[in-house]
């Protein structure tokens, strides 16, 4: 999973890549408006942003986040225990508060409740699950009912992108940005490859057309009967 820390503390915000590490792909922003670019991708699980942040705080970052749309849970840090300050982000949009300092184990404990009241899967049990499709993400396994679907590195990271987005139109621009990466040398029309093989992967358990096809958007997991099922 992939987290986004929006912290301007460069200590602070090592600290806590640290922490995370063995659970979370991190990323860092050091000032509101890089951290804001970054969350408008719309690619990552959990968002953790302090509140006094330089160009723009914490809850301008928020507010904005969610005017578009972006409903990636988000952890606030705060300096202070202020039920005002906790009022006004939970108003535009936070989904939990940590109040500096805090332990190391409270903060994984806080994201690990807001990745259980989001998720589609088992967080303590690293996996994710789609109907009887179910993908392990600490041996990268996957399984339809009793039957193993064997999978490469980014056609598993391409899958949990999906699940994790079910019934969530994905474009092309978000799946790239978040399975290959912002700075990737290669182009956007790998992406139609790995559908194709994850289509032929599933083909033989029927789950290829839980696998829509947007038109001129992008691409979304569902087992409803919007969309084409195949290109």
């Amino acid at each position: 999973m992939r987290l986004l820390i929006i912290e301007d503390d460069q200590h602070l915000s090592d600290t806590i890549c640290e922490t995370t590490g063995s659970l979370f792909q991190t990323e860092q922003a050091f000032d509101g408006e890089e951290g804001l670019f970054l969350a408008e991708q719309n690619i990552y699980d959990v968002i953790i942003l302090d509140i006094m942040l330089p160009q723009l705080n914490g809850y301008e970052v928020l507010d904005r986040l969610r005017s578009k749309g972006i409903t990636t849970p988000v952890l606030m840090l705060t300096a202070k225990d202020s039920i005002d300050d906790k009022i006004q982000g939970f108003k535009k949009g936070a989904d939990d508060y940590l109040v500096k300092p805090f332990h190391r184990e409270e903060l994984l404990l806080r994201l690990e409740a807001i990745l259980r009241r989001s998720s589609v899967g088992d967080y303590k049990e690293h996996s994710l699950q789609f109907k009887d499709l179910k993908l392990n993400l600490q041996n990268l396994t996957v399984t339809i009912g009793d039957e193993p679907i064997l999978l490469n590195g980014k056609q598993i990271d391409l899958l949990e992108y999906l699940i994790h987005n079910r019934d969530i139109i994905l474009t092309k621009e978000q799946i790239f940005d978040r399975v290959w990466g912002m700075d990737s040398s290669t182009t956007n029309t790998v992406i139609e490859v790995y559908i194709s093989n994850l289509r032929k992967k599933f083909k033989q358990s029927g789950y290829d057309k839980y696998i829509k096809t947007i038109r001129g958007t992008g691409y979304m997991l569902s087992s409803s009967n919007c969309g084409e099922e195949h290109e």
